[in-house]
């Protein structure tokens, strides 16, 4: 038989084919992960990727901590940076994860983001090139942030500080500013919301995740009606995706059915590559390009790039329905199926845990 061998066995009522080995020494696990890794990494035959008209300001924000915000505002920033465009990350998180993936100095008493804020001093004082990323740059974070929400307090336009920093800094020098955000909504998060017009929202495939969905995009409007009424809600991501379990395919099935368009197609899977290459100071992208959370955040970077050419953006972005159906306490305003997902998961995880108790 072609391509492979015929075998059969005592008794066997069929042949059993057993396929031959590939000739090809390019035809392996290990040759097509090193094809993989070229493709992710860059080299002279990468793809360049469409650049926007002008300079997209995106806002990378969720009040839910440990959603993916820095890491995906680090991949995608190093994935759309080595397919051609220019791109500014800005931290504004005190824990300065984003400086330490990116490996820029983020020690007490650098110059940082905090001296924008605060002191106004100009960001190309503060704005360094990351090593080894030709395009990419970053305006790092100290711990001095951490109080910086106080010191805005009494300041005139507190919520506009750093769209001032950010209109005196020359953008048009660069295709994208991502602002990473803390995981909170207060006066740095709403000084981000007022200097972007984009947000980006990293959305975890689990339950807890959903619960802040609603308090934030209410932030987001309410920013919208009276601080910067140029922001849109422009794109949502699926994070952390585990195809093993039944909540995690039900949680994206229905925020695609209600944000629609907005929802990137593509998905982030859980990886451990993803968190172990922060301690290395690199971003994914670079440290194992062939691994499943490098390839995805290409795709998803791509398909952030695609639509600065389609302009696939939502009018207003999307706004919260009435709910349809019994809520939870504490969401009242979310979708009913997006509350009926997380009503399924907790009462699932109820379930299980009576198992085990019986």
């Amino acid at each position: 038989m072609p391509g492979g061998v015929m075998a059969r066995g005592t008794g066997d009522p069929a042949p059993v084919v057993v396929p031959e080995v590939p000739q090809s020494p390019a035809d392996t696990p290990i040759a097509r992960a090193a094809q993989a890794a070229v493709g992710v990494r860059g080299t002279a035959e990468r793809e360049t990727w469409p650049r926007p008209q002008r300079c997209r300001i995106m806002t990378i924000a969720n009040q839910k901590g440990g959603v993916g915000k820095t890491t995906t505002a680090v991949n995608l920033a190093a994935s759309l940076s080595q397919h051609g465009s220019r791109v500014l990350v800005v931290d504004l998180d005190p824990q300065g994860n984003a400086s330490t993936a990116l490996d820029v100095e983020h020690h007490v008493g650098r110059v940082s983001v905090y001296n924008s804020l605060v002191e106004d001093r100009p960001l190309t004082e503060v704005v360094t090139a990351v090593p080894g990323m030709p395009g990419l740059s970053c305006a790092p974070a100290t711990i001095d942030l951490a109080g910086a929400e106080i010191e805005l307090v009494p300041m005139v336009a507190r919520e506009s500080r750093l769209t001032r920093a950010i209109e005196a800094f020359d953008v048009s020098a660069l295709d994208y500013v991502l602002i990473d955000c803390p995981p909170s909504l207060g006066l740095l998060t709403v000084n981000a919301l007022v200097a972007a017009e984009e947000v980006l929202i990293p959305i975890q495939c689990e339950y807890y995740a959903l619960e802040g969905l609603e308090q934030l995009l209410r932030t987001v409007d309410l920013v919208r009606g009276h601080l910067n009424g140029r922001l849109r809600i422009s794109t949502i991501l699926l994070t952390m995706y585990d195809g093993r379990t039944r909540l995690a395919s039900q949680v994206a099935d229905d925020v695609r059915s209600h944000f629609g368009d907005v929802v990137l197609r593509t998905i982030i899977p859980r990886s451990v590559r993803v968190s172990e290459a922060p301690s290395y100071g690199q971003s994914v992208i670079t440290y194992d390009p062939a691994s499943s959370g490098a390839i995805a955040y290409v795709e998803a970077a791509r398909e952030l790039a695609m639509r600065s050419v389609l302009s696939v953006l939502v009018n207003g972005g999307p706004r919260l329905p009435p709910s349809r159906g019994p809520g939870l306490p504490g969401l009242p305003g979310l979708p009913a199926a997006v509350l009926a997902v997380a009503s399924r998961g907790r009462s699932e995880r109820g379930s299980a845990a009576d198992v085990r108790r019986r």
